[in-house]
């Protein structure tokens, strides 16, 4: 019962010294605002990071050709030289083909539940008389194809046919059809477009139509001159460069279960003690972007909390002030003071008075704080385009936080009073 009129006696005191009370937990207020705002904006940036990159595909794992890095080697007489790659440029054999793609999947069937494969022909123009249309041609199988979530306008993706087969078809862009065929996407469909490439035509037949992404195009070019990619299928486009199927990039797809961290080191393996121990030149390495967003998350976390840290000490500033203000108050309550004690107050309820008193003066400023923090974040957030994610486990320390500062500086002015001679405190003016 005690601490409850305490706690009221408390918020009488505030209201009656409202100005006083507002300057001093302006410190508790900016310092708690500040972190809580920066603690929202960066949960907003980490969150939208990594929805994006999840979209993108965090679990997929890229699998390229490395160069073995240069080491350098002491012999049994103590001479040293340095051992490493004797070409920087890979060759065919160096490549990884698809017979090693397979034996892979077959191996880690539950793991492995597809590849990206993908092979750039070159830039082109497709020409009709005195029209024209700049085009980036691409070679991809079907799980590439489906990787780049395309909407289809009018026709449809590659079959198993078209790609075994290597038919000459292809997919273009809505910019295209503007270009070639005054922008009607159904007039493209079966028509054959010819291109120029490397100053010879090729030929193709048109079988869908996609829906360019402009927003992802950063050129300045108008649209008319705008490039966008023509899809064909892959063997297509390895015979268009009279190449054999193989890679010296590609990306593989794991599935939902599998620990992509781990399953790296195991493809890697898998591929260097398999088919390139005797390699002296090349290996394969692998990298993917889950491991990229733990680094960027990591990194965030630790500049918040820096920033965080020196947004703090506000609060060191704000906590003196309530320390200060206690010690007027006890100044201007001596009578007060020497009355409830010579009444038969313990020194122990005059140091719960004060403390309690410090408490909440911390506490309404760190409530305050949290509510002005959470606005700014929030807008800060929607400003930079990212959802708000207020920091629950930012809004929780910043109120035992609060409590602990009360606590921590509230403590030497309550126990100063607890300490006071009731009779020089009654006899004080």
């Amino acid at each position: 019962m005690l601490l409850f009129e305490n706690f009221l006696l408390a918020l009488s005191g505030l209201r009656a010294n409202k100005m006083r009370s507002i300057l001093t937990m302006l410190g508790i207020i900016i310092g708690i605002a500040s972190v809580i705002a920066i603690m929202t904006v960066g949960n907003s940036m980490s969150g939208s990071i990594t929805a994006s990159m999840s979209n993108m595909g965090a679990s997929n794992i890229t699998v390229g050709l490395s160069q073995i890095s240069t080491s350098t080697e002491v012999t049994q007489s103590g001479m040293r030289f340095n051992r490493g790659p004797r070409y920087t440029q890979y060759s065919d054999d160096d490549l990884i083909t698809e017979e090693m793609l397979n034996e892979l999947q077959k191996t880690y069937p539950e793991d492995v539940t597809g590849f990206l494969l993908d092979k750039s022909v070159g830039s082109a123009q497709a020409k009709d008389g005195q029209l024209y249309a700049n085009i980036s041609i691409t070679g991809a199988n079907q799980t590439s194809i489906e990787n780049d979530d395309l909407t289809i306008l009018a026709g449809r993706l590659f079959t198993d046919r078209d790609q075994d087969e290597a038919k000459k078809v292809c997919i273009v862009s809505d910019y295209f059809c503007n270009n070639l065929f005054n922008g009607n996407v159904d007039a493209a469909l079966g028509k054959e477009i010819s291109v120029l490439l490397s100053g010879k035509y090729c030929h193709y037949t048109v079988v869908g139509v996609y829906e360019y992404d402009a927003s992802s195009n950063f050129s300045s070019s108008s649209e008319e001159d705008t490039s966008t990619t023509l899809y064909i299928p892959l063997l297509t486009a390895f015979n268009q460069v009279h190449e054999d199927p193989a890679y010296s990039q590609l990306t593989l797809t794991s599935s939902a279960t599998t620990d992509v961290n781990t399953f790296m080191s195991t493809v890697e393996d898998f591929f260097n003690s398999k088919y390139y121990r005797k390699n002296e030149s090349f290996e394969v390495s692998c990298s993917s972007l889950t491991s990229l967003l733990e680094e960027m998350t990591s990194m965030m976390s630790t500049i918040s909390l820096a920033i965080s840290f020196i947004a703090g000490i506000s609060l060191l500033v704000g906590g003196i002030g309530v320390m200060n203000i206690m010690l007027v108050s006890i100044q201007e309550r001596t009578k007060e003071i020497g009355t409830r004690k010579a009444l038969g107050a313990t020194n122990a309820s005059i140091r719960t008075q004060f403390i309690v008193e410090a408490i909440v003066l911390c506490l309404v400023g760190g409530f305050l704080g949290i509510a002005i923090g959470c606005a700014i974040g929030v807008f800060a957030a929607h400003q930079m385009g990212y959802d708000a994610y207020p920091s629950m486990g930012g809004i929780i320390f910043s109120v035992v936080f609060s409590m602990a500062i009360g606590v921590f500086f509230g403590y030497y002015p309550a126990n100063k009073a607890a300490k006071m001679n009731p009779v020089e405190a009654l006899r004080y003016e």
